[in-house]
């Protein structure tokens, strides 16, 4: 049964930051681009950050925010800096590959202004 169970989200202060955690299981994880996406209310949800090789990020979030990855822990990061109100939203961590797409569940991101 595959897993991802997002973690870290809160309230934070503008400006402050917060790291979200995403632990994988079921699956091999070198096998999966990791990625997370987020959804704000009442928006479509949308790519944030994503890791296979290199890092990728949406043009909001570049040079505030940072993914890696830990292939020994079958962890997935996601460094958050410099929140704005923005930024304000459930983010979900997501796998994929050329056959299987995988989604956690979330987590609240609410950053107070």
């Amino acid at each position: 049964q595959v897993q991802l169970v997002e973690s870290g989200g809160g309230l934070v202060q503008a400006g402050g930051s917060l790291r979200l955690s995403c632990a994988a299981s079921g699956i091999t994880f070198s096998d999966y681009s990791m990625n997370w996406y987020r959804q704000a209310p009442g928006k479509q949800r949308e790519f944030v950050a994503g890791v296979s090789g290199g890092g990728m990020y949406a043009n909001s979030v570049k040079d505030r925010f940072t993914i890696s990855r830990d292939s020994a822990k079958n962890i997935v990061y996601l460094h958050m800096n410099s929140l704005t109100p923005d930024d304000t939203a459930v983010y979900y961590c997501n796998a994929r590959n050329a056959y299987r797409t995988h989604w956690g569940q979330g987590t609240q991101v609410t950053v107070s202004s």
